[in-house]
């Protein structure tokens, strides 16, 4: 079952969530990137006999595994190494970017989904959730989704614009960050109707008039927006 989410726009995303397979799989290289860690700042040293004191243990070893989870979700637009490897990401259910909040409460819950009984509390709560939500998704209000993505992600992210660049819409000051990241959340997807409402709702907001195709429209303004921001 697809996951539906509503954006501020008023455009409807569907989301395939991702599959209890998919998020095991990720654990498991996130697992591996640990013992990789691990082996590196502790194994590797202390066979070569240098001394580690409990300090660099704690401070180097061990902090960096115990945080992981929620520093990659925070940094990396929600994802670890092991969700970016199998191509799922966390979002949040009212189509807003998920915030630092969201990511401290899935971290914080994982005590309870994944390591009481071995992981067996999230996979159970997953199976029985529509939106395939662990206890820490359902408290933070976010899911696991995959990316199919049909736009190479490069068209839509932050590209380098020419320094006499000419902004076509100077109405896109009306806009929010917010609305910037909707709008690249919609082109990457690449549904012609999602991009056909969002065009609409941002000619309706900015007043802009024009006839080009609603993907052409979009990037316009997101290079203008991101222009006139650097400025």
């Amino acid at each position: 079952m697809a996951v539906s989410i509503l954006t501020s726009q008023n455009v409807r995303l569907e989301y395939e969530p991702a599959s209890i397979g998919e998020r095991i799989a990720a654990t498991f290289i996130d697992y591996a990137v640990f013992i990789g860690w691990i082996l590196l700042t502790l194994a590797v040293p202390a066979a070569a006999k240098i001394p580690l004191g409990t300090f660099y243990v704690i401070l180097v070893g061990a902090l960096p595994v115990f945080l992981y989870d929620f520093i990659c979700e925070w940094q990396l637009n929600g994802q670890t190494l092991g969700k970016i490897a199998m191509n799922i990401r966390v979002v949040m259910l009212d189509g807003s970017q998920p915030g630092i909040g969201a990511y401290l409460m899935r971290w914080l819950l994982r005590l309870v989904d994944t390591k009481l009984f071995s992981g067996l509390v999230a996979i159970i709560a997953i199976a029985a959730s529509e939106r395939g939500q662990r206890i820490g998704d359902i408290a933070a209000g976010t899911t696991v989704v995959k990316l199919t993505q049909k736009v190479s992600l490069e068209e839509v992210t932050v590209s380098q614009l020419p320094a006499d660049y000419q902004v076509t819409f100077p109405e896109v000051k009306l806009l929010s960050d917010r609305d910037i990241h909707i709008i690249r959340e919609v082109m990457l997807r690449g549904d012609a109707e999602a991009l056909h409402r969002t065009a609409q709702k941002v000619k309706e907001v900015t007043g802009t008039m024009t006839m080009l195709p609603d993907y052409n429209y979009l990037k316009i303004i997101v290079n203008d927006y991101q222009f006139l921001a650097t400025q």
